[in-house]
C-alpha cells in the first residue's frame, strides 16, 4: 500500500477471477462489519458487466451466504443500461440472478432502465436524497462502491469524452454514449468520490495500459476511472495477473 496526495490506494494482484472474488469478499465483509457497528446499515452500490459475477456467485455460495447480515445491507446500483429488468443486459437482472435471488436480501433499490432516461435519473437521485437524508449540495456516502473498468478507461457509465465527467452537482444522470449510440443511467463522480471505499475489479491483458494510467495518482487524470480518487475513503484495486502484466512480448 502507499499514499499519494492523501488518497489511500491499495493494489491486490491475483492469478484468476476466483482468487480475486475471494479477496473482494473478505474486504466487503470487513466494510460491512464496520459500517453496521458504526451506523447500523451497510450501504453498497453494485456495478454490472461480467467481471463481478464471480464475486456475486461466491457471496451466494453456501460458505458465504450466511456470513453477511443481509437484513442490514441496502443494495443500490452504480449504473444501469436503459433496458427492462428481465433484459439479459440489465445490471440489476445480473445481480438478481447471480446474487440477490440466492440470499435473504430484501433491501435493494434498482435504477429503472425501462423508464424514460431523464425521468429515471431524477427518480433515482430523489430516492438517494431521501434514503440518505441529504440536504442541498450534499452527496450520499456509500460504504462500498464496486466498480469495473473498460479497456477505454470508462467506469460506471462515465465514458471518455462524454459530458457526464464534468457533472459536479447531480447525483445521477442520464448519459448518452455516442460510441455505443445508447443511453445509460449512472452515478456521478462526486458520488463515487464520496464513498468510504471504491473497489475496482479488473481482468484482462487488454486493460493493462489503462490500468497503469489509472493507478498513477501522481499524474493528472485523463480517463474516467482515473478520476475516481476518494479523498476521504479507500481506493482498492483487485486485478488479475493478465491486467497487471499485459500482453506477452
Amino acid at each position: 500500500m502507499f499514499r499519494s496526495r492523501s488518497i489511500h490506494l491499495s493494489l491486490h494482484i491475483h492469478k484468476n477471477p476466483a482468487a480475486m472474488a475471494e479477496r473482494a469478499a473478505h474486504l466487503l465483509a470487513d466494510c460491512c462489519e464496520q459500517a453496521i457497528a458504526e451506523r447500523g446499515v451497510f450501504n453498497l452500490a453494485l456495478s454490472g458487466g461480467s467481471t463481478p459475477i464471480p464475486l456475486f456467485r461466491l457471496l451466494s455460495s453456501s460458505d458465504w451466504a450466511e456470513r453477511l447480515p443481509w437484513e442490514k445491507i441496502a443494495v443500490y446500483w452504480v449504473d444501469e443500461r436503459c433496458v427492462g429488468p428481465e433484459h439479459p443486459q440489465s445490471n440489476y437482472g445480473v445481480a438478481r440472478r447471480e446474487l440477490l435471488g440466492n440470499v435473504p436480501a430484501t433491501r435493494f433499490y434498482r435504477m429503472k432502465g425501462e423508464a424514460d432516461p431523464v425521468d429515471a435519473a431524477l427518480a433515482y437521485e430523489n430516492l438517494l436524497r431521501d434514503h440518505f437524508n441529504l440536504g442541498p449540495g450534499e452527496f450520499p456516502r456509500f460504504d462500498c462502491v464496486i466498480l469495473g473498468m473498460g479497456d477505454d478507461g470508462h467506469t460506471a457509465s462515465l465514458f471518455p469524452g462524454e459530458p457526464g465527467l464534468q457533472e459536479c452537482e447531480r447525483l445521477v444522470i442520464d448519459q448518452y454514449v455516442r460510441r455505443l449510440k445508447t443511453d445509460r443511467l449512472t452515478l456521478t463522480l462526486p458520488v463515487l468520490n464520496n464513498a468510504r471505499c471504491c473497489l475496482f475489479l479488473v481482468t484482462g491483458e487488454e486493460k493493462h495500459d489503462v490500468l497503469s494510467k489509472a493507478l498513477n495518482l501522481l499524474s493528472e487524470p485523463s480517463l474516467p476511472a482515473h478520476f475516481v480518487r476518494p479523498p476521504s475513503g479507500d481506493l482498492v484495486w483487485i486485478v488479475d495477473d493478465a491486467a497487471a502484466r499485459g500482453p506477452e512480448k
